[in-house]
């Protein structure tokens, strides 16, 4: 897989034509996965303006500092103009003079600074603005075989970290003290940086996204360990296994243990063209809940995952959206026992034509080290 497949010159023109479709004028995109996904190219979030311009109809250009121009010539993509900017001066005049004559609607990259924005309605006081992502939603959400190559490779990645836990989820080891092992071994394995690192002990593990603390992993707790990063590629890993350090579990963690485990096979299993995110969800959920377990299931089942760690599709009560070919998520349900312990297991998965493909492929069973 080349970088040139994942960010084809061919993906702008596309973008045009679903921006003039849109009723838009333009999309501008600062620094963020829009941009990436767009261009290749990723962009330093600061001050100093970066953007593209995206005309429906003429040459898109992009705008960057004059000392990052470099980076912006070195990014993969293909079929723009860099025009740049020096320190001191107003970048706005270039962002007017890339538009199309008369503008009067622009799509906004979602995370657009709340002070590009300001400037830009002073800039062009007549336009309305939208979000972006409600064109350039229906490209990502469906990836392409290069995209699911990155994220497969990703999954790939991070499972070679989960199975050397080993080395470093021991009794009397602070959360801290392994989640810093974790995030070194996630770049060692071939990620450009560890996003997040998870490492939630006994009644840490009852909070989903605890982080780490200085507390000590007892005997024979349960360890909730959930783990990501983003490759060269720039696509994302998110995978969670469950581990019971130097001990046995507690009886009853092993028992809802077990119901987890059925819940997250079964909705892993559920995955085809046609399900609905939501009847996805409720797979896993009505299993949870039959066991008794439905309140202490605290969040949805599974979030889309690409360029960003989180993305659509959502896989949560309330979205009916069917689940296409090419859509990539995570199926992660969770049992979460207040004051007590918790337990989650995540798996990413891309929806094909005959089901559901699991990108991480280490075991599900609860671990004991």
């Amino acid at each position: 897989m080349g970088i040139e497949e994942l960010y084809p010159a061919g993906r702008l023109i596309a973008a045009q034509r679903a921006t003039a479709a849109a009723g838009l004028d333009a999309l501008l995109l600062t620094p963020g996965s829009d941009l990436r996904y767009l261009t290749g190219y990723d962009a330093r979030e600061g001050e100093r303006l970066t953007c593209l311009v995206l005309p429906a109809e003429g040459e898109p250009t992009l705008i960057v500092p004059v000392l990052e121009r470099p980076d912006a010539e070195a990014a993969p993509g293909a079929g723009y103009r860099i025009v740049d900017h020096a320190d001191g001066t107003d970048p706005w005049p270039l962002v007017r003079a890339a538009l199309p004559g008369p503008v009067r609607a622009l799509g906004l990259a979602d995370r657009m600074w709340a002070q590009q924005v300001l400037a830009l309605r002073d800039a062009l006081p007549g336009a309305a603005q939208r979000l972006a992502s409600d064109v350039l939603r229906e490209m990502r959400i469906r990836k392409s075989s290069a995209e699911v190559a990155a994220l497969a490779e990703a999954g790939a990645a991070i499972d070679a970290v989960h199975l050397r836990m080993g080395e470093w989820l021991r009794p009397g080891r602070t959360e801290r003290e392994v989640a810093a092992d974790l995030a070194a071994a996630i770049r060692a394995a071939g990620h450009a940086a560890a996003d997040f690192v998870i490492v939630a002990a006994g009644p840490n593990g009852a909070s989903p996204h605890h982080g780490t603390s200085d507390r000590p992993i007892g005997v024979g707790e349960p360890v909730v360990v959930d783990i990501g990063g983003t490759m060269p590629s720039g696509y994302r890993s998110d995978c969670t296994r469950t581990y019971v350090a130097g001990g046995p579990a507690p009886a009853e963690f092993v028992d809802y243990y077990a119901v987890l485990w059925e819940a997250q096979r079964a909705a892993v299993a559920a995955v085809a063209p046609g399900v609905t995110a939501e009847a996805l969800d409720a797979v896993a959920r009505d299993i949870i809940g039959a066991a008794g377990f439905g309140d202490a299931f605290l969040h949805r089942t599974g979030h889309g995952i690409g360029l960003d760690g989180h993305e659509e599709p959502y896989v949560v009560t309330g979205n009916s959206r069917p689940l296409e070919v090419g859509m990539a998520f995570s199926v992660e349900p969770g049992i979460y026992l207040a004051g007590r312990h918790g337990a989650r297991i995540e798996d990413i998965v891309v929806c094909t034509a005959d089901g559901g493909q699991r990108l991480n492929t280490t075991p599900t069973e609860l671990i004991a080290l």
